[in-house]
């Protein structure tokens, strides 16, 4: 990977705008690193349609848009005095607001709201908009009941900058923001066979992702009231920590793990880590045997790889059920569940989420 102080060494300012030439071994994912953005929206934002660069090319930084290519919008600054007297709570309209200190790169969190009439308030977050997030600044109600309330955020990966948060109730709003930390893992090269990677150009791909789209899209209620619970029984190691950037062959993009692997033998049962309604169960060329889960508030939680897939869409799961068998379906190397959360479409850690209600 390429240093930062090599990175910060190349910014140019061209007629005001950031601009960054790619020297020899760089990877998009480490200029994406080093300026606070990720490699969705560089490779939006400079045509690219893949993630090869080339050394001596240009590339557009988040900001430096073009008359011909016009940079993402990005949220307008925040006033200081509009924002939250202190990281960690305001107040609106007799309502509590309650979130995190800080954050990591790919955490999920909770915006907690206590009160008499919390229900009723709601939330946006537009730090949001610019980023490459699933309806991004989105309305978003609180999720709870006997004056206790929460709407679920997410830190996409890539993120650095602060998460800005409003909360809207009468008329009244109050904004503030949480600073966020990288990850700092190093590239995972895999070197996949071409029997196993063969499976990225599968034609039957692009209807596999389109399904997992509409199951990111659903909005129904938390259907969940007890604690998550591991996908797999006993003490499982993992092979591939969530948010590892890695290639799958040599030479090839990188791009972010959106979960974590917990190998184990092929059969080994795999249970629901929550209760709500099978959206997905079936074998697909990349994620192969799946099962996609809608716990409502926006959450999903998804099993790959699966030998056998137990269980129907539409139906109704409860935490511990057993819904398929591990195994190497799809693109793996060996027998392992990859299990993935994630908040409105945006994979989280799943550890974040084991043994609490929510995460903090």
């Amino acid at each position: 990977m390429i240093r930062r102080t090599a990175l910060l060494a190349a910014l140019l300012c061209v007629g005001g705008a950031a601009a960054y030439t790619v020297k020899p071994g760089d990877t998009l994912y480490a200029i994406a690193k080093a300026h606070g953005t990720t490699v969705e929206v560089l490779t939006r934002l400079n045509g690219l349609q893949g993630t090869a660069l080339k050394v001596g090319q240009d590339l557009k930084l988040p900001g430096a848009g073009t008359a011909s290519t016009p940079a993402p919008p990005r949220s307008a600054p925040l006033p200081p005095e509009q924002l939250a007297p202190t990281p960690t709570g305001a107040r609106i309209a007799g309502v509590n607001i309650t979130v995190p200190a800080s954050l990591r790169m790919g955490e999920a969190f909770v915006l907690r709201l206590s009160g008499a009439r919390a229900a009723q308030a709601t939330v946006r977050f537009p730090s949001e908009v610019g980023e490459d997030v699933r309806r991004p600044n989105e309305v978003l109600r609180p999720s709870g009941a006997a004056g206790e309330y929460v709407v679920p955020g997410r830190v996409v990966l890539g993120k650095t900058t602060p998460v800005v948060y409003e909360v809207t109730l009468d008329g009244a709003l109050v904004r503030g923001r949480i600073p966020v930390a990288g990850l700092d893992q190093p590239i995972q090269h895999l070197n996949l066979p071409a029997r196993i990677s063969g499976v990225l150009q599968d034609p039957a791909r692009k209807a596999e992702d389109a399904l997992v789209e509409q199951a990111y899209a659903r909005r129904t209620p938390q259907a969940w009231s007890r604690p998550f619970a591991p996908a797999l029984q006993g003490a499982v190691p993992t092979s591939s920590s969530f948010g590892q950037p890695r290639t799958y062959v040599a030479g090839g993009p990188v791009a972010y793990h959106f979960g974590t692997d917990y190998p184990a033998r092929t059969g080994t049962p795999v249970r629901a880590v929550n209760d709500g309604t099978v959206v997905i169960a079936g074998r697909y060329p990349v994620r192969g045997g799946l099962v996609v889960i809608d716990h409502g508030a926006g959450v999903t939680s998804l099993y790959f790889h699966q030998s056998r897939v137990t269980v129907k869409v539409g139906q109704k799961v409860a935490r511990g059920d057993q819904i398929g068998e591990v195994g190497s379906t799809g693109l793996s190397a060996g027998p392992h569940l990859h299990l993935e959360i994630r908040v409105r479409g945006e994979g989280t850690n799943p550890a974040g989420w084991m043994n609490r209600l929510w995460p903090r």
